[in-house]
């Protein structure tokens, strides 16, 4: 009959024993229950709320991303890319160069901070003479990043006023683009919470499929 081990080291071993058991269950199992669960009931959102198109991966209905005319040199990482007129715009984006997953965050500057407020008055310049409207037409959100950076929503506001501009870049029927943008539009969470807004990247999505 083999001895028990000494008192000093009984008390190693069980908490060894139960650290090899949790992390069995907690680190192996759970994770593989729920994994398969999500994949059985909500395949779409547990490989990341993914968009297609033509049968290949475009973006993610969570992500914002840039809708912007070709780099004039793709070697430079500095240069950013104009907007693309054909296309409804996203607000701006805080996150690394603009919509990057791996550097999620805001400014992190103070509203009297003249970095911030020279950069809304350049954007708000910049996006009145994109989408031809006059300066104090211009939403909020069309000069403001989202909290995170990668959020790919606009206010309606935003959505509506550049209906035109798409319009024509495209030789579509405005009013064409108008209906799109608002089979497109989502009410406030539960009717109650945040506010109606729309996906650029889902009604990008549904432009391209107009031709």
């Amino acid at each position: 009959m083999r001895n028990p081990p000494p008192a000093l080291i009984r008390p190693h071993l069980i908490a060894l024993r139960l650290l090899l058991l949790f992390t069995a269950i907690c680190g192996l199992a759970y994770p593989l229950l729920l994994t398969g669960f999500s994949q059985l009931a909500f395949p779409g959102r547990a490989n990341g709320s993914q968009v297609r198109q033509d049968g290949r991966v475009v973006g993610s209905s969570l992500l914002g991303q840039t809708f912007g005319l070709p780099k004039r040199d793709p070697s430079d990482p500095k240069e950013q890319p104009l907007p693309d007129p054909k296309w409804f715009q996203p607000r701006p984006s805080a996150a690394g160069a603009g919509y990057d997953p791996t550097a999620s965050g805001a400014s992190n500057l103070g509203p009297d901070d003249p970095r911030l407020t020279g950069a809304i008055r350049e954007r708000r310049a910049t996006v009145a003479a994109f989408d031809g409207i006059d300066p104090v037409l211009v939403p909020p959100d069309a000069v403001t990043a989202s909290g995170s950076g990668l959020d790919p929503h606009i206010s309606p506001a935003y959505a509506y006023e550049q209906v035109d501009r798409v319009a024509k870049a495209r030789g579509l029927d405005p009013a064409v683009v108008r209906r799109l943008v608002e089979r497109h539009r989502q009410g406030r969470v539960l009717g109650f919470l945040g506010e109606p807004r729309v996906n650029v990247v889902t009604l990008n999505l549904a432009l391209a499929r107009l031709g």
